[in-house]
């Protein structure tokens, strides 16, 4: 677990392609795509597990289960486009906050509000308040356009690929008449240019920042 200068802590079990889950303070659950085996050290602090979207490396039937059955009292917050197969991973109805988004639900120890990114299926990001500290989450999003996150504590964002990178797999790709995934990836994913413009636009002096997905992928 890594504290950063403002008091927040994380930890990246993994993010990208092969999975995707975060602990933030020791107790959210930020996504849920890898194997129960990865989180089960944390699961007894939990008290919340915020989903994004139903992509299996972000949404892992198997874990998810038996994350409800080993803490049937967790509460899972969604947008309602997740509530089906939370149920269908026997999460307890009761069990389950759906949320809208630029909404603020307030749970004790911090507050969260969704935010809608723009991807290939319904996903939300999330601001995160900590009494006076507060942190952005944002990944699988081609735009971050419209959403506003002045001076907080902590960016977590994705950073998928470098324009010219991505420009010149394709063209290598065209040329050799290859299948070139890389623009699904463009039009759902976000590059470390508009990353780092959103950064820089929000930012404060204080402001700490992590690249998240920092690779080319399929999804």
């Amino acid at each position: 677990m890594k504290t950063l200068n403002n008091d927040i802590s994380y930890n990246i079990i993994s993010t990208g392609s092969k999975g995707n889950a975060v602990i933030i303070n020791n107790f959210i659950l930020i996504d849920c795509g890898v194997s129960f085996k990865s989180i089960l050290p944390y699961i007894k602090g939990l008290k919340l597990v915020l989903l994004t979207h139903i992509h299996t490396d972000h949404f892992n039937k198997t874990t998810v289960r038996l994350l409800a059955s080993e803490r049937p009292t967790l509460r899972f917050l969604c947008g309602d486009w997740m509530v089906k197969s939370l149920i269908d991973c026997e999460v307890d109805k009761s069990n389950i906050d759906i949320v809208k988004s630029n909404n603020i639900y307030d749970y004790g120890l911090c507050s969260i509000s969704p935010v809608e990114l723009v991807h290939d299926v319904n996903n939300y990001g999330y601001k995160i308040h900590f009494c006076n500290k507060k942190m952005f989450y944002a990944t699988d999003t081609n735009s971050l356009d419209g959403i506003k996150a002045i001076n907080y504590e902590l960016y977590m964002i994705e950073a998928n690929y470098e324009d010219e990178e991505i420009k010149e797999r394709i063209k290598r790709k065209k040329e050799n008449g290859e299948y070139a995934y890389e623009y699904k990836v463009i039009k759902n994913h976000l590059s470390k240019a508009k990353c780092d413009d959103f950064i820089y636009k929000n930012a404060g002096a204080l402001s700490e920042y992590v690249y998240l997905h920092c690779h080319c992928d399929e999804k």
